[in-house]
């Protein structure tokens, strides 16, 4: 066991006028399982490259072991899996390494397949699975789940709940309670550390939050009244003040002395008792100033999906699904009703994402639709069974693909023909900051890619929202968003989402394939 410190650490990108972080200090045991939580463009990702040197940066990370990310990258795809790792850490066991994918459900005949033809998750278990073999390391675990599925992830989460010594990104709620016991959260004005999984760590927030903001209407009502205490207490004052004039010479000349003696003792309790008042005042101003600057703000988005003629907009009937001519899912049934939420599920490759461009396919044109730029790709076909959609039906559609995001936030709003302040306002209430909008959309975070997405499908009015796993790489606030729109708007809605918490709170009708 040993410490990892980090001491009055500052970093701004270069170029930048807006620090990422600034003077932070905290420290964390190497042999936590340490979740690692905040919104999209914050700096988690940058943080773990500052952890590994990657960037130059004021104050101090003091750590006794060495850093690992995850997913390193591999140079020649084509390689044999157990190449690839040798490579990269070439003092792994064999023994060991066929352990740990069978603690993952991997077979141990994926060694020796070329890298590339694995899927997603086949990859990231087997490169975890080294990487956990290696002694005096600690794993920093860049977003592990992005296009697991549900199976995948529960596994993945009982496998890590095992192991000690790591950072990780994650915005599944229920995967990061599985496996993780301490959060490290990037907030908006700091960086905090807490004892408990995701769960725990938000209860605290949401009492500290509801603490705080009724804390905040106390102190507006106390500084309304010591206010108007002082003004008034002013007044008195100069009531008193200018009583002192009228003490005129008279009969009464042997007391004026005493009788002016008098006025002004009070004047100055007066004068004491509204300098008291001020201060107090001030002591609640700079409270109330120092509350809420943690607390996010998540504004309802709006959206005004189409209301179609008929009940039924879709219809699958023992689909099988394919590409020339061969079969890759199915067979499966299901309806799309009005205002219906369905999800499919099943294991990573049996074609959930070829049911949905099935369904493109059939509905029209698919070069009419936001195919996410997968201009000239193979088309799927029905292979058998029935698909059926309505006529006339109006899609939006949301790709798992953000790699053909090119060009300006302008540009992109002007090829999809919906309204560019929209779509900023929208992106706007999902954290995006007004410095990002000049960027380039290449340069964006895949988080804010994603939300660029699902901005540009919100400003469309369609009949049925199609969206290919719309969460990879989205934070937790703006997901809580998302499902607070579903509930609040109802749009009918087919997706493809391996969030658990997700599904539950939009209460999805789950199909499986």
């Amino acid at each position: 066991m040993s410490m990892i410190r980090v001491t009055d650490l500052s970093f701004t990108y270069e170029g930048s006028s807006d620090p990422v972080f600034e003077s932070v200090s905290f420290q964390i045991d190497t042999d936590w399982k340490l979740g690692f939580t905040g919104r999209n463009g914050r700096g988690k990702t940058t943080f773990l490259k500052l952890l590994q040197g990657e960037y130059e940066y004021q104050g101090k990370i003091e750590a006794s072991v060495e850093f690992d990310y995850f997913p390193f990258p591999v140079p020649d795809g084509n390689r044999d899996v157990l190449e690839v790792i040798l490579e990269r850490m070439p003092d792994v066991e064999f023994w060991q390494l066929k352990k740990e994918l069978k603690l993952l459900g991997v077979k141990e005949d994926i060694l020796y397949r070329p890298f590339v033809t694995l899927s997603g998750g086949e990859q990231a278990k087997a490169l975890l699975a080294a990487m956990f073999l290696r002694e005096n390391h600690f794993l920093l675990i860049d977003e592990p789940t992005n296009h697991l599925d549900l199976a995948g992830r529960r596994l993945l989460g009982q496998y890590l709940s095992q192991k000690k010594g790591f950072i990780l990104v994650s915005h599944d709620r229920a995967f990061l309670d599985s496996c993780t016991d301490h959060m490290l959260s990037i907030n908006r004005t700091d960086i905090q550390v807490q004892k408990g999984n995701f769960s725990t760590w938000f209860e605290n927030k949401e009492r500290q939050d509801a603490f705080e903001l009724d804390r905040q209407r106390q102190l507006k009502k106390d500084i309304g009244h010591l206010k108007e205490a002082a003004r008034q207490t002013r007044n008195w004052g100069d009531q008193v003040e200018a009583s002192k004039i009228g003490c005129r010479a008279g009969k009464y000349e042997k007391n004026m002395g005493a009788r002016r003696a008098y006025i002004g003792e009070k004047s100055r309790r007066m004068q004491q008792r509204r300098k008291n008042l001020e201060r107090r005042q001030e002591r609640a101003i700079e409270e109330k100033e120092g509350l809420l600057k943690n607390v996010e703000t998540a504004q309802p988005l709006k959206l005004n999906p189409l209301s179609y003629h008929k009940e039924i907009l879709v219809t699958a009937r023992d689909l099988e699904a394919g590409y020339g001519g061969r079969t890759v899912c199915g067979p499966v049934s299901f309806q799309v009703r009005q205002g219906a939420r369905v999800m499919l599920d099943g294991k990573n490759g049996c074609g959930k994402s070829t049911v949905l461009k099935a369904i493109l396919e059939k509905a029209g044109p698919w070069e009419s639709r936001d195919s996410g730029g997968e201009d000239g790709i193979l088309r799927p076909e029905v292979t058998g069974g029935l698909l059926e959609t309505g006529s006339g039906l109006k899609i939006s559609y949301i790709s798992q693909d953000t790699s053909f995001l090119r060009g300006s936030l302008e540009e992109y709003a002007c090829r999809w023909e919906v309204e560019e302040s929209l779509m900023k306002a929208l992106l706007r209430k999902l954290d995006f900051s007004r410095e990002q909008f000049a960027r380039p959309l290449e340069c964006c975070s895949e988080g804010q890619k994603k939300k660029v997405l699902i901005a540009r499908s919100l400003c469309q009015q369609a009949h049925l929202y199609i969206w290919d796993e719309p969460l990879n790489y989205i934070d937790i606030y703006s997901r809580m968003q998302i499902e607070e729109l579903i509930r609040t708007w109802r749009p009918t809605l087919l997706c493809v989402e391996h969030d658990s918490a997700f599904g539950k709170a939009v209460g999805a009708e789950m199909v499986s394939l």
